[in-house]
């Protein structure tokens, strides 16, 4: 860290006790010359912090009372970034609905706010309303501009209770126990015991990969199905995780039961390439200018057959047969569909 951000920090923190300080005791107690202290005052006042300064043999620095929260640190980037962000947040869970293909890991299928509480999206668009009150003045058009311009379409996925995902958060970096009512994919409810460890993003939904005590045996909880998460109060040595990480660990499970398909097709690798953006296990492999091999793994073939047959491109089944029946099927009930028409 910079020297002079450790300064502001420090002077900050002093500052935010609550105590009056004189100018010698605040220079001495951050080891720093008077004029540097002054110096530092007048950024934080830059910065939007009411610091007052008594001048005399009775001088002395102290932060206004009655600040509940102070303005952010944030610089120009760090302003926009953040307020991407939250905008994002808004859009990732303010749809409901499911993407393409199951989960595979325990948790898979569904939709719905199982917490029952504040969702992220919602928090975040609270928060994104209210940002520019809690930044330097100096940012605060900037922000205000930023904040008018963007717009984040909704994204399908199910919403996400913000209490669940700050509990399990809590409980995750404590290494304590944690019990909570699970609704699988059948509807069905049971009360699970776990060791926490992560929460993962994944394809637009919240996981937990915990040690399930009951089952002795890693799990992976969809966390918009998890509700009324209560701590155990009973500490737990945190085991070495399966995979080298939580991500890689919940790829594999959804991976590994998975049907690999192999499609040849009449187009270029980058055009194709572009409509597989959002498959995570999607290879496409250029054979020539104008024409590539997808290599992907789907739990089901319904959406695969969209997206090829949607390419405007011809394309050939190489594996498996499976999925060049449902082609087949698929491409007669669209003919019967348009001599209907």
């Amino acid at each position: 860290m910079a020297d002079v951000t450790r300064r502001m920090l420090d002077l900050l923190a002093a500052l935010q006790t609550g105590r009056t300080f004189g100018g010698a005791e605040l220079a001495r107690r951050l080891s720093v010359s008077p004029r540097t202290l002054r110096r530092d005052v007048e950024r934080l006042r830059e910065y939007g912090y009411p610091v007052e300064t008594r001048t005399g043999p009775d001088g002395h620095y102290r932060l206004r009372p009655g600040t509940a929260v102070p303005p952010l640190i944030f610089d120009d980037d760090e302003a926009v970034a953040t307020l991407v962000g939250l905008a994002l947040a808004r859009a990732d869970g303010a749809g409901a609905g499911t993407g393409a293909g199951a989960d595979a890991a325990e948790g898979g299928g569904g939709d719905g706010d199982a917490g029952g509480g504040t969702s992220i999206a919602a928090a975040a668009d609270r928060a994104f309303g209210k940002l520019d009150h809690l930044l330097p003045t100096r940012l605060r058009p900037r922000a205000q501009a930023v904040r008018a311009s963007l717009e984040a379409v909704p994204l399908p996925g199910p919403p996400v209770d913000a209490g669940v995902l700050a509990v399990v958060g809590a409980a995750c970096a404590r290494h304590e126990r944690i019990g909570f009512v699970y609704t699988a994919a059948d509807g069905a409810e049971s009360a699970r015991r776990v060791e926490p460890y992560r929460q993962v993003l994944m394809r637009r939904r919240w996981y937990l990969l915990g040690w399930d005590l009951d089952r002795a045996d890693w799990r992976t909880f969809r966390l918009d199905r998890v509700r009324e998460p209560v701590p155990a109060g009973a500490l737990f040595v945190p085991r070495p995780l399966p995979a080298e990480t939580a991500y890689a660990y919940l790829r594999a499970e959804m991976t590994t039961p998975r049907h690999r398909v192999v499609v040849t097709v009449e187009a270029p690798a980058d055009r194709v390439a572009d409509r597989f953006k959002y498959d995570e296990q999607a290879v496409v492999e250029p054979l020539g200018e104008r024409r590539c091999r997808v290599v992907t793994r789907v739990d089901s073939f319904e959406w695969l057959v969209l997206v090829v047959g949607l390419l405007d491109a011809d394309f050939v089944v190489d594996e498996p047969r499976a999925f060049a029946d449902r082609c087949r099927a698929t491409g007669e009930r669209l003919k019967r569909a348009g001599r209907g028409g």
